[in-house]
């Protein structure tokens, strides 16, 4: 098949690729970074170099495509985090209509049945409705829990402080993933028919805040790595102070509130998957690794 990916070589679509690729598909990896190009042919796959802000790069880009992989990017800087969500999801539907696709895998997130109250998620429920909205279209909406990796953002807290935390205590649920886990689930979503509008959760570990400071604790030679309950506003003026914009740290901040209040994994619950391979002990290992590089 003819595939064209989103999200360049990033923790989902680079091992996405390289799995597609060893299949035998032929694979087009939209990167909008030039240096990325020669990374990209490295795995067998083809680069196509633009902005997903560029609605005619994106219907090029897409046209010809048995299926597409739809994700939008990160933004550490954006002013309006959900209107940039709301924005690349409806640039997708507009490349995708014109292009004549009729079969969309997209990544969303676990949360996305909820309209709002949940900082960026928000968007993503947003990005999810405005693709449905696309006639005689396929979809399989990917809901992945929340990424291992973002703890890698509070190496520097440990290092500084001695502490782990956020703006829920130390015995609320979190929902955990490793991005190699979504990546399995979008390939096998990708290569096999599907029909309609469907969602498919992705889940890789499932853990109480205290419980992953433990385990995160231990990797690192810190048994005793406490997790500590920081109020919204200690929560934000961290987070900008790390180098977010006001917006962002904003919209992060409502997400804590969501999982403070368990709403995000209301969904979740009534439609739970098998859980991926990669358990929160495996990932310990790469997140020491990250620590003590």
């Amino acid at each position: 098949m003819k595939i064209t990916i989103t999200g360049s070589l990033g923790n989902i679509s680079g091992p996405l690729t390289a799995q597609l690729v060893k299949a035998g598909h032929q694979v087009t990896v939209v990167s909008s970074s030039e240096n990325k190009k020669a990374d990209i042919e490295a795995l067998g796959a083809k680069a196509a170099i633009g902005s997903v802000e560029d609605i005619d790069f994106l219907t090029k880009t897409f046209t010809g495509a048995d299926v597409v992989y739809t994700m939008v990017p990160q933004q550490a800087q954006s002013n309006d985090y959900k209107a940039f969500i709301r924005k690349i999801g409806q640039n997708f539907a507009t490349a995708l209509k014109a292009a004549g696709i009729k079969n969309i895998v997209n990544l969303s997130s676990i949360g996305a049945h909820l309209p709002s109250g949940t900082g960026p998620i928000t968007g993503m429920h947003d990005a999810e409705e405005i693709l449905n909205k696309l006639d005689g279209v396929n979809i399989k909406h990917l809901r992945p829990a929340s990424f291992y990796y973002n703890f890698n953002h509070n190496i520097d807290m440990i290092k500084h402080i001695g502490i782990l935390g956020g703006n829920y205590d130390a015995t609320t649920r979190l929902v955990l993933v490793h991005p190699k886990d979504i990546a399995d689930a979008a390939f096998e979503e990708i290569v096999q028919p599907f029909s309609g509008t469907t969602i498919r959760y992705i889940a890789s570990d499932d853990k109480t805040a205290g419980e992953v400071a433990a385990i995160l604790g231990a990797a690192i030679g810190k048994p005793e790595l406490p997790w500590v309950e920081f109020t919204d506003e200690q929560s934000l003026a961290g987070m900008q102070q790390g180098g977010l914009s006001e917006d962002v740290s904003k919209n992060l901040t409502e997400m804590g509130t969501a999982i403070r209040s368990r709403v995000l994994w209301e969904d979740y619950d009534k439609h739970k998957p098998v859980l991926g391979k990669r358990k929160l002990e495996e990932f310990a290992k790469e997140f020491a690794e990250k620590y003590n590089g």
